[in-house]
């Protein structure tokens, strides 16, 4: 605990410094969720298989429909925060601030400016500082993550697969990106790490802090093509906080209870080999539906590796 009460995630820098700055205080509810599963729903049915499973947070969505996709309907927000104990997340398009004023008046505890959704700004981000609700924003790089950070988002969620194909591959890629880019950072000279900001197109301030923590300097999540309780420890194993589990969990198969509670348990006992065969066993023909075509498959080394 911090002096006069004010709550300190990490040390004392300059985006957690809550008489300077308010992002200490929406920083306290996203490192809540560490060690958790966001679980996305679009029915009040499925909020509550998600609840009932261990989930940490619900991402509410609308069920898929043609055309561009934006925010959720808020009726269908409010009707699930009724029913509902735990926190609920809902998603705005890249750039439109006014959805995510719609969605903060709503009460949602969380926002999610997310590419999944279409882009309705090419060219800017939201300026979340001028919001109290805590922002969750995409990535594939570090420095994509901190110029996030700096904008005001206080989660990070390195993004991997967009079409609900359950292959982990993007995932795997994009997260080992940014930890890599952390190991490389931690073994800098100091002097190096001016140019090496630059190079990323990063704030050195951020770039100094990730270095000194010897990893990001919010809660790091992980989302796309994790559909199993081992895709899910891969994640936390790789050293993300928690994982998104996308919405295809809940269209294959009879028992969406089984499978989301099989990724809970595997990403709070990611390390236990007992837990994660418990909880492995009797899913194959439950993810049957989400196998890739081998049309959607890059075959290895031809990535420009």
């Amino acid at each position: 605990m911090a002096e006069d009460g004010a709550v300190t995630l990490y040390k004392a820098t300059s985006i957690t410094d809550a008489k300077k700055n308010s992002f200490s205080i929406k920083a306290g509810p996203a490192q809540m969720l560490r060690g958790g599963a966001i679980v996305e729903v679009s029915t009040l049915n499925q909020a509550k298989i998600a609840e009932e499973a261990g989930a940490c947070c619900l991402v509410i969505t609308e069920p898929n429909r043609q055309g561009i996709s934006r925010m959720p309907d808020p009726s269908i927000i409010k009707q699930i925060k009724r029913c509902v104990l735990i926190p609920v997340m809902a998603r705005s398009r890249v750039g439109h601030f006014v959805e995510a004023q719609i969605l903060e008046r709503v009460g949602v505890d969380y926002i999610d400016e997310s590419e999944v959704l279409a882009i309705a700004d090419e060219d800017n981000f939201i300026n979340k500082h001028n919001f109290g609700c805590p922002f969750v924003c995409g990535c594939k790089n570090l420095g994509d993550a901190l110029r996030r950070v700096r904008e005001g988002a206080a989660m990070i969620r390195t993004q991997g697969d967009l079409l609900g194909t359950g292959n982990i591959a993007e995932t795997v890629k994009n997260v080992r990106s940014v930890m890599g880019e952390i190991r490389i950072l931690n073994n800098m000279d100091e002097d190096e790490v001016f140019a090496f900001s630059k190079e990323i197109a990063a704030p050195y301030d951020l770039v100094a802090q990730t270095k000194q923590m010897g990893r990001l300097p919010v809660v790091h999540f992980a989302a796309g093509g994790i559909v199993t309780p081992a895709d899910a420890a891969l994640m936390m194993q790789l050293g993300c906080d928690g994982v998104f589990v996308g919405s295809e969990v809940f269209d294959n198969g009879s028992d969406p209870y089984k499978r989301v509670r099989g990724i809970v348990e595997a990403v709070r006992h990611y390390n236990d080999p007992h837990v994660l065969v418990e909880n492995s066993c009797g899913l194959e023909e439950e993810m049957a539906g989400l196998n890739v075509s081998e049309e959607t498959m890059e075959p290895f080394g031809e990535g420009g590796a």
